[in-house]
């Protein structure tokens, strides 16, 4: 069906179609519900001094956001606008920053400095995305502006202002950072790599959770001194209980189909479960108080 009949701009529409549009829309309004679930507990303090490299990535990637929608609004490209932020819930929040954090939000001391600073790049997210799509998605925006503004995390705002009050989002340079997001870059191909032999070995019904698997890895020149720098982070980023990383090739292996040179061995975990974090770790069992946790949820919450 189109309007303006022929004319090269005809609207298209078919159920097919809406219900694309619906899914995006879907998508967009549960990360706002995420965001909002996980800012419960917070203090709103202000703790961008204490983000870590994770969090400073995702800060990042939202200036680039604001700049390109902005740019977008600015021409009247508002199908740009609309498939700049699905992509960024999509992408940059749900398949990667938040799916690395949630290890941080439910498993971490609830005032830890670590959780809180996370808590406020959410918050940030939050008010930033909100007003970025209030022009498109008006209805949505104000519903999540008056979750927003009732938890006071907009200072001075009263629980009935409307989003359409509060000032357009400005890129803050201070956050931008081109080279981390480069080596950001890099990290993400390796984790599309060990996704893909993880996946295989869910297929063969080797490990059922990611957390089920530890892995060791042989990798190339160029990304041998990138995952050193890494390694203590390498389990939380690929979502596997360990990760080792090995000088000499590997046997019974997935090769990397991009990188090239990257051996993946993918192994059941030792230890046992912890009945909190999900991770398998030898530690488990040791406590005789709590027995059925790690060493890490130990210290949390003995």
């Amino acid at each position: 069906m189109g309007f303006g009949r022929g004319l090269p701009d005809d609207i298209r529409i078919s159920k097919e179609i809406l219900n694309r549009l619906t899914e995006a829309y879907r998508k967009i309004r549960n990360t706002c519900r995420f965001l909002l679930g996980n800012l419960s507990d917070f203090d709103h303090a202000d703790y961008s001094g204490s983000l870590q490299e994770m969090d400073r990535w995702a800060m990042s990637r939202l200036q680039g956001l604001t700049r390109k929608v902005t740019r977008a609004y600015e021409n009247f490209d508002f199908h740009e606008v609309f498939h700049a932020i699905h992509n960024f819930c999509v992408v940059d929040m749900s398949a990667i920053y938040l799916d690395i954090l949630k290890d941080r939000l439910y498993t971490a001391k609830t005032d830890a400095r670590e959780r809180r600073a996370s808590q406020w790049v959410l918050s940030e997210i939050l008010s930033v995305l909100t007003r970025l799509m209030a022009p498109i998605l008006s209805f949505t925006a104000e519903e999540v502006w008056g979750h927003v503004t009732a938890q006071g995390k907009e200072p001075g705002a009263a629980a009935d202002d409307s989003v359409f009050f509060a000032s357009f989002p400005e890129v803050r340079d201070a956050f931008m950072d081109v080279e981390l997001e480069g080596r950001w870059k890099s990290l993400l191909s390796l984790r599309d790599e060990v996704n893909k032999a993880l996946e295989m070995k869910r297929a063969e019904k080797f490990i059922g959770n990611s957390l089920e698997a530890r892995l060791t890895l042989f990798l190339p020149d160029e990304y041998r001194k990138l995952a050193a720098d890494y390694v203590s982070f390498l389990p939380m980023f690929f979502l596997v209980s360990s990760v080792q990383i090995s000088d000499e090739n590997l046997s019974d292996i997935h090769e990397g189909a991009v990188i090239k040179g990257l051996q993946i061995r993918v192994e059941r975990a030792a230890g046992g479960k912890c009945q909190r974090c999900w991770n398998w770790s030898e530690s488990v069992g040791t406590f005789g108080d709590i027995p059925e946790v790690c060493d890490r949820c130990y210290d949390v919450i003995s």
